[in-house]
């Protein structure tokens, strides 16, 4: 015969209000580890905002797709070695593919900033992005207050431009 339990009205009330928030609680912090958190697998690359990481393939690869290429950038050295380049933030894949056409690999890339030595500065809602290693330097990140950002575009642009011999498009950037 099943066991029968029977409440008072008022104790039924707070279990069912109990439940209810319980349940609210449950799917708050599931919604929150979907939204905030992707977790990493095993064989998944991280790469650093605006850094480089290697991938070393077991034969010559003719072509590479990138499901995203805003997240990030490849190059192929040599045939076999792959260079990743951390575009923006995100998830992303990489395919390389030999002259048959048969897939190297395939492989889940996450880009990630370097929060270790990352500052924000935040003046009411504008934020301003810097390096600190070990001094602090202005950087330019995605979210970044709009002045702040395109200036520092600029002088980094400019940098660019000198490093690789284009002195003249240099100057005419930087307005001189």
């Amino acid at each position: 015969m099943p066991l029968i339990m029977t409440f008072p009205k008022q104790t039924m009330n707070r279990l069912t209000a109990s439940c209810r928030t319980a349940a609210a609680v449950v799917i708050c912090l599931a919604a929150a580890a979907a939204l905030t958190g992707h977790e990493a697998r095993a064989g998944d690359l991280m790469v650093r905002y605006d850094q480089s990481q290697l991938i070393r393939l077991p034969r010559p690869a003719t072509e590479v797709i990138i499901g995203n290429p805003s997240i990030a950038d490849v190059t192929i050295q040599g045939g076999n070695l792959l260079v990743v380049t951390g575009k923006t933030f995100g998830i992303t894949n990489i395919i390389a593919l030999d002259a048959q056409r048969n897939v190297i690999q395939d492989q889940r890339v996450i880009v990630e900033r370097d929060d270790q030595r990352m500052v924000m500065l935040y003046k009411g809602a504008q934020r301003e992005s810097y390096t600190c290693t070990p001094s602090c330097s202005p950087t330019i990140t995605i979210g970044d207050a709009t002045g702040y950002f395109t200036e520092n575009a600029k002088a980094a642009q400019s940098k660019t431009n000198v490093s690789t011999g284009n002195a003249a498009t240099s100057a005419q950037s930087s307005g001189q």
